[in-house]
Order: structure tokens, then C-alpha cells, then sequence
């Protein structure tokens, strides 16, 4: 067996491929592309937790939207009521601004049907058309003693008539219930909350104010309300 002699071995050897050295350019590539790929991962995994939230965020907004415009609609307070009597329509321009908080109550009693039926208990010349609860304790005492009282008024006083109020003071359980002046009051602010005037049907309320009455000044012949319409223009 032939013996391969040293010079040979060192000549094979050189032509050996050794192993390469990677170069600190070679290294920085590799690495500027690890960060990269890392921070992608990262971005991705925050956009969509973040997304997943975005549907529940969105429909509790879309529901409050909708429940904001549904309030909108329900507290939309119109400008006229034309109440129908069994005598004629009476036409009101609604306080909407002097008396929020009344037209607001009175709109709800409209939608809610509280008008409907609702007699003229008490009419007294000179003075004003109710309608309301005329049951309750202490009434017809009450009304006979304001008749004669504003009956001998001095009618000089100028206080607008044909304004729509309802009682400051309510009995427990008493509901809404309406005013027509039908002459100048002096102590109006005193006795009930103005919200309205009328604009049309004066002339109606005149017919009702001249209805025959008992002592106590109730119609001897129903008079009412039979129904209410709610008007924005």
C-alpha cells in the first residue's frame, strides 16, 4: 500500500472547503429581519384584540344613538292642540318655551287619551271653563264662591282671556285638567299654570261659556272634549 506522503496531505487538505465565516453585515441582515417579523406579529396580534372590542363599543353606540333619537321623538313637543268639543274645534298655541314642563305633562295626558270624554264640569260667565274632576271633596263649595266673586269683577282690568291653564294645586290622584278663561282675570298666576292661548274657536268657547247652569255652575246639558290633536305647524 502506497504511503501518502506529508507534502500530499497538506496539498488535499488546502483543497478541502473549510467552513465559511459569516460576516457582522450577514448578521445585521438576519437580525433587522427578526426585529421586523417580530414587530409585524406584535402589530397583528394588538389590531385584533383591539377589533374584537370594536363590535360590542359599536353596538352599545348604535344603541344609545338609537335610544337618543327614540327620547327626541318622544319629548318632539308640537306648537298647537286643537281640542275637539261637542260645540266646535278649539285651536291652542302651545307655551312650549314659557311652560316646558306643563306642555310636556299635557302632551303625555293627550297621547295617553286623558282628554277623551272629558266634560266642562264648571262654566262661569266672566271667568273660565273647566274641565276636570268634578267629584272631588270641597268643589262645588269652592266654584259657587269664585262665581259670585268674579261675576261682580270689575271687567276693566286688562288681563288676557282665552288662555289655557291647569290647576297649580292638585288633589292626591286628581289628574290633569283644563282651563279656558273667558274674560281678564286679575289673580291668574295666583290660581293656575298658564301654558297656551287660543287662536282659533273663541267663538266656540263663547257658545260653551253661554251654556245654561245649575247654582253651582255646571252645565245642565253635557259639554266635554271628545278628542285632541297635537299639531307641530
Amino acid at each position: 500500500m502506497a504511503r501518502i506522503k506529508p507534502q500530499a496531505l497538506l496539498q488535499q487538505s488546502k483543497k478541502k472547503k473549510g467552513p465559511s465565516r459569516v460576516s457582522v453585515v450577514t448578521i445585521a441582515i438576519y437580525g433587522l429581519i427578526v426585529v421586523v417579523v417580530a414587530f409585524f406579529l406584535f402589530a397583528s396580534y394588538r389590531h385584533w384584540t383591539r377589533r374584537s372590542k370594536y363590535p360590542i363599543e359599536d353596538t352599545f353606540s348604535s344603541a344609545e344613538h338609537d335610544s337618543s333619537f327614540g327620547d327626541s321623538k318622544k319629548i318632539a313637543i308640537p306648537k298647537y292642540a286643537v281640542l275637539q268639543t261637542s260645540k266646535g274645534s278649539v285651536t291652542v298655541e302651545l307655551y312650549k318655551e314659557g311652560s316646558p314642563e306643563v306642555v310636556h305633562e299635557f302632551v303625555q295626558a293627550c297621547q295617553n287619551g286623558h282628554f277623551k270624554g272629558m266634560l266642562f264640569n264648571r262654566v262661569i260667565k266672566n271667568f273660565v271653563i273647566h274641565g276636570g274632576d268634578v267629584n272631588r271633596p270641597g268643589s262645588t263649595e269652592d266654584w259657587t264662591s269664585r262665581g259670585k266673586h268674579y261675576n261682580q269683577l270689575d271687567t276693566s282690568l286688562k288681563h288676557e282671556a282665552f288662555m289655557l291653564g291647569t290647576s297649580k294645586m292638585r288633589p292626591d290622584g286628581g289628574g290633569f285638567d283644563l282651563f279656558i278663561t273667558t274674560a281678564p282675570i286679575p289673580d291668574l298666576n295666583e290660581k293656575i299654570n298658564v301654558f297656551g292661548r287660543v287662536i282659533k274657536g273663541e267663538d266656540v268657547v263663547q257658545e260653551i261659556e253661554e251654556a245654561d247652569t245649575d247654582e253651582h255652575y255646571r252645565p245642565k246639558a253635557p259639554i266635554g272634549i271628545t278628542d285632541v290633536t297635537l299639531k307641530t305647524e
